[in-house]
């Protein structure tokens, strides 16, 4: 698939600001699967400075500075992108979900790096609500694959999608309380019930290209941020057939030597496909949240307004029209 991707988020304010300092998370990632071939960042009024770098975890994040007073702030990200459908080596699925806790099984390629995702975070704690929840999705012996599978469609039948139930700093008991939440809120529950029994999970933000309503065009700027959970698959050494020798890396072909990260959404209650494209990951929201920054205001009031748009390209770079399918029917594009 290929995508232009608009996100715009718009600041306004009812006195002047005199400075904004801000970091921007919108900037997709280069990976297996998804390849950039555009990608730009605007800020309006101009920056007196606008970086880009990388972070720690590999994710682009653009550093931008407006010192000319404003009553309006606007940040706007477009990139052209390409996904494909990703692949996931079934040795890796097949193991024992036991086998994949990198805190336990430090020798494991890949481990020292997925520790990271495997301990406490600012927003996801570690209780005993969540690792009880989670137990009944990790039985002794299950395969990997199939035990977070099961803890994603159980997320998504358990929890309500309720844009009024939390807000962005909701900790994990407030989500078991309400039963209700948004993306955020379900990627964080995962990340919380597999981390208690020692996986490593990573939070993802990005996005995800919808279908309009049955019948309808798509609204251009309806669309949304979107976040999910990946869970860490180490890589399973080969296994020889009688008379062969291993391979110099000892581990199957498919795989990728530091393991594969499986990419799960419990809002929508699937695997992520071609239809998402990552922007960054981290340990929760708080590491990659789209935009945050400082001020120096005497405003009382601001309003924030945010546009995401996943248009659809074809090769030539013009964007299809898409329209809902009707029941029974499929999607048509022009």
């Amino acid at each position: 698939m290929r995508y232009r991707v608009t996100h715009r988020t718009t600041y306004t304010y009812d006195e002047p600001v005199t400075d904004s300092y801000g970091l921007a998370y919108v900037t997709p990632r280069a990976l297996p699967g998804q390849e950039i071939e555009t990608t730009e960042v605007m800020v309006s009024p101009a920056p007196s400075d606008l970086t880009t770098r990388g972070d720690y975890l590999g994710n682009t994040v653009t550093y931008f500075q407006v010192t000319e007073p404003h009553r309006k702030l606007e940040v706007e990200a477009v990139s052209t992108v390409r996904t494909a459908e990703p692949e996931h080596p079934e040795a890796a699925l097949s193991q024992p979900w036991e086998r994949a806790r990198p805190l336990l099984h430090p020798d494991l390629p890949g481990a020292r790096h997925a520790t990271d995702f495997a301990l406490p975070s600012a927003l996801v704690a570690q209780t005993e609500q969540a690792r009880a929840y989670g137990a009944e999705s990790l039985t002794p012996g299950r395969p990997l694959g199939e035990a977070v599978t099961d803890l994603m469609r159980r997320v998504h039948a358990d929890f309500s999608y309720d844009k009024t139930a939390t807000t962005v700093t909701s900790t994990i008991p407030d989500i078991f309380s309400s039963r209700a939440g948004v993306c955020q809120d379900f990627a964080h529950l995962m990340l919380s019930c597999l981390r208690s029994h020692g996986l490593a999970v990573r939070y993802v933000s990005g996005y995800l290209a919808t279908d309009p309503p049955p019948g309808k065009p798509r609204i251009v700027g309806a669309d949304a941020s979107h976040a999910w959970a990946a869970v860490w698959l180490p890589a399973v050494p080969t296994v020889p057939a009688p008379g062969e020798e291993a391979g110099p890396a000892d581990v199957l072909p498919a795989q990728e030597p530091e393991g594969h990260w499986l990419a799960l959404d419990p809002t929508n209650d699937q695997w992520a496909g071609e239809r998402y494209v990552t922007v960054a990951w981290g340990r929760d929201y708080a590491d990659v949240p789209p935009v945050k920054g400082v001020i120096f205001t005497e405003a009382k009031r601001s309003t924030l307004r945010v546009s995401v748009d996943v248009a659809p390209m074809d090769e030539e770079g013009n964007l299809v029209e898409v329209v809902g399918a009707l029941p029974g029917g499929t999607p048509l594009d022009g």
